[in-house]
């Protein structure tokens, strides 16, 4: 007697071998599909029970052959992306100092906003926070393909 782990994760049985035998059969169980023996507390796939092996198609008291683990396709970015994160969170902590824009290559723009936010007392670092804030959220917000389009290779200099 055996109890079997379908597909939708619910467990089955018992049931004797000829039933398991006619899932298979089926398509309702397969090499992959969990067992565990009466009396036997671990569960095992249908592959690895020997007496399953004919109605699986596999050779007799041979294991089945262990297929190689997926390998996980490298995460490749596009070149630029990298400025994404520490533009935003620079952007965002350290706007009205325009960081964030030298950062990215905009030596004019961020000029422009540290010398606002330093040459009027502060006042002007109040529209420059504003501005950098919205320009970090902007930034993080995009993937990376939009980030780099647009502000690596399209150089748009202001959100």
């Amino acid at each position: 007697m055996y109890k079997i782990i379908g597909a939708d994760g619910r467990e089955y049985g018992p049931v004797g071998v000829d039933q398991v035998r006619r899932w298979i059969a089926e398509g309702r169980a397969n090499a992959q599909t969990r067992a565990q023996a009466e009396g036997s507390t671990d569960w095992r796939p249908l592959a690895d029970i020997p007496e399953f092996h004919p109605s699986l198609g596999l050779p007799g008291n041979v294991p089945p052959p262990v297929s190689p683990p997926v390998q996980p396709r490298a995460v490749t970015r596009p070149p630029g992306a990298d400025k994404k994160i520490a533009a935003g969170i620079c952007g965002i902590l350290l706007g009205p100092l325009g960081i964030h824009k030298f950062i990215l290559g905009y030596t004019g723009e961020g000029v422009a906003m540290l010398l606002i936010s330093v040459l009027t007392c502060g006042i002007g670092a109040i529209p420059m926070r504003i501005i950098s804030l919205i320009e970090g959220i902007v930034y993080l917000t995009k993937s990376d393909e939009e980030f780099v389009n647009t502000y690596v290779i399209n150089k748009k200099g202001w959100f």
